[in-house]
């Protein structure tokens, strides 16, 4: 066993960086989506999602020393997180995950990830 985590094998921090950066380019051109994010400026939630996305993939423990245990449902619960909000979400995720140019059985299992982690954030059908 090398030890080399999903999180080496894609590239380390640099790939996250890429992958968040564009994810919230897309956010940040989507008025609707965009009424998720409380904060003016996204680069705060965009680090956090990179810590977190880093923490989860095999690299630094960032997120939990700075934030505590990830509870992602719950840290959701306060936004209305609708079917409509979840694809908004994944179609900027997934074209986030289209710049990154990964060996495709590490494509496949990031978009899975992204994909279940989407669906089983929705709280509300109420759109």
């Amino acid at each position: 066993m090398t030890g080399r985590t999903f999180y080496d094998e894609v590239g380390g921090h640099e790939t996250f960086v890429t992958l968040v950066k564009e994810f919230y380019r897309g956010v940040a051109g989507d008025p609707e989506l965009r009424a998720l994010y409380p904060e003016e400026d996204l680069g705060p939630a965009e680090v956090r999602l990179r810590m977190f996305l880093e923490q989860y993939w095999g690299g630094p423990t960032t997120y939990s020393e700075q934030r505590g245990h990830p509870r992602l449902r719950m840290r959701h619960v306060p936004f209305k997180v609708t079917p409509s909000q979840r694809d908004r979400w994944l179609k900027h995720m997934m074209a986030a995950v289209d710049t990154l140019d990964l060996p495709p059985a590490n494509d496949l299992l990031i978009r899975d990830y992204f994909t279940r982690a989407a669906h089983s954030l929705v709280n509300s059908f109420d759109e």
